[in-house]
């Protein structure tokens, strides 16, 4: 029998270890912490389905200066921390160049089509179905301009790649959502997306499911992978184990992981926070803000907001100055009530400079697998990146083609 080590609890490793483990691998799952209590706990709680273009930076002179003079709340910066983000966002900045975005997107849709239907099968495996639902998300706008832009872009993926969704008149966004004090200018109703209550509670489900299959999941210290003879070994409470095969799905600690093999990869690693608050008017599905860059979404203990992307040094303290500005804006549109956590949540999203996550082997390391880097779809992602990369490693055609995602593009 093969076998695996995967390195990191996430979505991303979870969906890994359950496909190898479908083909016949020995797999260990190895984390510091339980599953799911990282990235894939603090994200907006959405598998998406509509998302099937990367986001792309600006290159208009609006759109640049709205972010440089802090004129919109999606990104938040620390001049000081530029320095330390200058090169991946550099080339984020040159592939986000229509034509280059235009190549990208291809593959990025085809691992969106896959989401959904990778996750369904293991939602009922779990038993998890009361943590989904499938009735989209919708979005509410407050400026004109902004709203025709939206539409026009839905109307155009529509068209390419069949995402289904509805726009909305005021009246018919405040009939949908009664709980709302005012609807702006009307809004958009993705269709398709599939919500969460608790993603941190969906992760473990998933975990559980691969024990309840065989599968061992041990606490570790990833620092500790070391290459043994032709395999790999990794030090955790219950011992040293080994294996013929090591996967890296560590999301935002991946790269620095990774320099102690001799692999310089770039990454935008963008913070974000979220806060859940309770007492409040009800809400049915979760609701973007697009004037203000947050997402409220009714979960398990509350409604939670959950905020876009700040550039900060690695170890900076809390900064959530979106958080503030998307609760202040939340609270206009709907009663609040009081925060839950007397602290905001914070996490890292691991953004590749060319939006596609990095799923392949090593080339220099044999058996020394990388799967991590899906920025914002982590949660959405895993396991229809975890079959890609469970096909590679078992020598089967890819039911997706991710040359464009293999790690040799960044020298590794």
């Amino acid at each position: 029998m093969r076998s695996a080590i995967v390195l990191g609890g996430g979505m991303v490793g979870v969906g890994t270890a359950l496909h190898l483990q479908s083909r016949g691998w020995s797999v260990a799952l190895v984390d510091r912490r339980e599953p799911g209590r990282e990235t894939s706990y603090g994200n907006a709680g959405i598998i998406q389905s509509e998302a099937v273009r990367p986001y792309a930076m600006p290159h208009d002179l609006g759109g640049i200066l709205d972010i440089a003079l802090a004129r919109t709340n999606d990104v938040h910066y620390s001049l000081a921390a530029l320095p330390y983000h200058m090169r991946p966002l550099l080339q984020y900045w040159w592939n986000s160049f229509p034509e280059r975005h235009e190549v990208l997107t291809k593959t990025y849709a085809q691992l969106i089509s896959r989401a959904a239907p990778e996750h369904e099968p293991l939602i009922t495996a779990a038993g998890a179905g009361n943590l989904v639902r499938r009735d989209g998300f919708r979005v509410l706008h407050r400026n004109q301009a902004q709203f025709d832009k939206e539409a026009k872009d839905a109307e155009a993926v529509g068209k390419a790649f069949g995402v289904k969704f509805k726009l909305l008149s005021a009246a018919e966004l405040a009939k949908a959502e009664p709980g709302l004090n005012e609807s702006g200018i009307g809004g958009l109703h993705w269709q398709e997306p599939w919500t969460v209550s608790d993603p941190g509670s969906l992760v473990t489900s998933y975990a559980e499911l691969f024990v309840r299959r065989g599968g061992k999941l041990l606490r570790g210290d990833a620092t500790t992978l070391s290459q043994v003879g032709s395999g790999w070994a990794v030090v955790t409470d219950e011992g040293r184990i080994e294996a013929e095969a090591a996967v890296v799905s560590l999301g935002p600690w991946s790269p620095t992981f990774l320099k102690r093999f001799g692999y310089d990869i770039p990454m935008v690693r963008k913070r974000g926070y979220h806060r859940h608050y309770t007492g409040g008017a009800p809400l049915d599905l979760p609701l973007r803000d697009a004037a203000f860059g947050y997402l409220m979404n009714p979960m398990a203990k509350g409604v939670r907001i959950t905020t876009g992307a700040e550039l900060s040094e690695p170890d900076a303290e809390l900064t959530p100055v979106q958080l503030g500005k998307a609760e202040a804006a939340a609270r206009q549109l709907i009663d609040l009530g009081k925060p839950v956590e007397p602290e905001p949540w914070l996490g890292t999203r691991p953004c590749m400079p060319d939006m596609l996550p990095v799923v392949g082997e090593t080339a220099r390391h044999k058996g020394l697998w990388l799967h991590f880097g899906h920025g914002h779809q982590g949660f959405t992602l895993g396991p229809a990146t975890g079959r890609i990369l469970a096909e590679l490693m078992s020598g089967e055609a890819p039911s997706v083609d991710v040359a464009a995602c293999a790690p040799a593009r960044f020298g590794a």
